[in-house]
């Protein structure tokens, strides 16, 4: 990182402090999203890359920074991270990978001509994932989903910790 990004980073605020202080619930909430997620029936690189397709179509990058730090210490090579946003024509992801992709941009992309999900999508998914994996990679899409308002309006600090991410 250049001097300039570096003093730049270091001069970004949040838009608002931290919400659990006014929250103090939502640790509570996040854990069991979590922990719901990481249930064993799909893998944890699957719901990174889910979850980071998710901020990138939102254009979140609090979400892209953090799932791309996390799939980095997760030990995925940068050429799967950084083919994400064009997974359609990139040869790093599996079958299995490459639906839950295209469910995630189905959930999180409007369709004027028709159903977000449609049955055809729904159908080649079930072929991948038994009935357990489908409703733990809808709990993945609903955990980023629950923490997209927040990142959108309250502006965290992309790539410092959660707890240290907002203004004091």
């Amino acid at each position: 990182m250049s001097m300039s990004s570096t003093t730049e980073q270091d001069d970004l605020r949040s838009r608002l402090p931290d919400p659990a202080q006014f929250f103090p619930e939502l640790g509570t909430v996040a854990g069991a999203m979590s922990k719901a997620t990481r249930n064993g029936a799909i893998p944890q690189t699957t719901v990174g890359l889910v979850q980071l397709r998710a901020g990138q179509i939102v254009g979140s990058t609090y979400h892209t920074v953090r799932q791309t730090g996390l799939l980095r210490k997760a030990g995925e090579p940068e050429e799967r991270i950084t083919a994400v946003a064009s997974w359609q024509d990139a040869p790093y992801f599996t079958d299995a990978e490459r639906v839950a992709l295209e469910l995630v941009e189905a959930v999180l992309t409007p369709n004027p001509c028709g159903e977000r999900v449609p049955d055809e999508l729904f159908a080649r998914a079930s072929a991948h994932y038994d009935d357990k994996a489908l409703w733990t990679l809808t709990m993945a899409m609903s955990q980023i989903c629950f923490f997209i308002p927040v990142a959108l309006i309250g502006k965290p600090i992309p790539g410092k910790v959660p707890g240290k991410n907002y203004r004091t």
